[in-house]
């Protein structure tokens, strides 16, 4: 492992420049700190930018769902009240998740980009990385690796209704009482 390595950021080619602009900078909260016809440059935080889309000379050619290449990309909120609330305000202006899992060491929920690829804002469940390695090294989460599917809007409401983040954060919560289809039929469908 190198600790000192950290991720600066990722580029994306595409021809929806604008759309992908527009997409993130709302659902990352981002601002644009460059942008011409070919490129726009993006961040959320004190980075100079995490994110770029790129139109090179000619275009690109459009790629079919689920082909091979980046799945997805994550980002991580506080605490579950954090991304909860930020759920809701997505979900007011219609932007919601494809697919909610509670994976164990995170609680995720997947959001389809205007080019198809997933965007996962999560929170982690433990309060240290190695807390999470090790749930990882368990034969709970060998024996489902994906986790259940919830309901998001029903753990924000439980939550406003003072059920403890703790309690919601859990695999146990997430398969109470639920008839949510498994994630690999959720991610396959769309």
């Amino acid at each position: 492992m190198n600790p000192s390595l950290k991720l600066a950021h990722y580029v994306v080619n595409t021809n929806k420049i604008t759309e992908m602009r527009d997409w993130y900078c709302t659902v990352l909260n981002a601002e644009v700190v460059f942008e011409n016809e070919m490129m726009c440059f993006i961040t959320y935080d004190d980075e100079h930018h995490r994110l770029a889309f790129i139109t090179p000379p000619g275009g690109v050619a459009e790629k079919p769902l689920n082909s091979a290449g980046l799945m997805h990309t994550a980002f991580t909120f506080p605490h579950l009240r954090a991304l909860l609330d930020h759920y809701s305000y997505l979900k007011s202006l219609g932007i919601t998740p494809q697919v909610p899992v509670q994976h164990g060491p995170t609680t995720s929920l997947y959001y389809r980009d205007p080019d198809g690829a997933f965007a996962e804002l999560q929170v982690d469940n433990f309060a240290t990385a190695q807390e999470a390695t090790d749930f990882m090294h368990t034969q709970a989460y060998a024996d489902d690796p994906l986790g259940p599917v919830f309901d998001p809007q029903l753990m924000l409401d439980l939550l406003d209704e003072g059920v403890p983040e703790q309690t919601l954060a859990t695999r146990a919560w997430a398969t109470s009482g639920s008839s949510m289809p498994h994630p690999l039929a959720l991610f396959r469908a769309i």
